[in-house]
């Protein structure tokens, strides 16, 4: 299987416990354009490999 094929969705809650930083410093990254991730109700959803190109310093294309 491909990487993207096991690409996990996360919640809000769970990104910044896989990042290990705060909501607000999550959502400033959002903000930002540091992150990318879709607007879902009240919540963020970010797939898992967005966590690892940002974690890697990678920009965004």
């Amino acid at each position: 299987m491909s990487l993207m094929e096991k690409d996990l969705v996360l919640t809000t809650d769970e990104a910044i416990q896989y990042l290990k930083i705060s909501k607000p410093t999550f959502l400033k990254y959002i903000h930002l354009g540091r992150i990318k991730a879709i607007k879902a109700g009240k919540g963020w959803r970010i797939l898992q490999s967005e966590l690892i190109r940002f974690l890697r310093g990678e920009l965004i294309q």
